[in-house]
């Protein structure tokens, strides 16, 4: 078996996650996150779009950590998403962290916006 290590310079990996909170690049933040190319932040939620609008160019698909369960997305916030040329996947936030670091160690285009467990 060959062991490769992984090199996330593009953005920072996804740690781990808790109740009300994510580790990300070995830093904590509470509440709900953006992960992206550009940094974390602090995101408002649904309601926040322009937060997510801004990553159009930098990122091909946002994945949409809806929590301890899975949900819709509201369809007014797919449909702006998606009209600015970024896919969005909504799953619960557990899967969004596992898929975002599996890609983004691939060298994707990927980006997360993440309600806590």
């Amino acid at each position: 078996m060959r062991l490769n290590e992984i090199d996330y310079s593009d953005a920072p990996p996804i740690d781990g996650y808790g109740p009300g909170f994510f580790r990300i690049g070995g830093e904590v933040h509470e509440g709900p996150q953006i992960v992206a190319p550009t940094g974390v932040a602090a995101w408002g939620g649904y309601d926040d779009i322009e937060a997510i609008l801004a990553l159009a160019g930098k990122i091909d698909v946002l994945f949409v950590g809806t929590g301890a369960d899975i949900a819709h997305l509201p369809p007014a916030f797919r449909k702006a998403v998606e009209d600015a040329g970024i896919g969005a996947e909504p799953m619960n936030a557990p899967s969004a962290c596992r898929t975002y670091n599996i890609l983004l160690s691939e060298g994707r285009r990927v980006a997360c916006a993440l309600f806590p467990v």
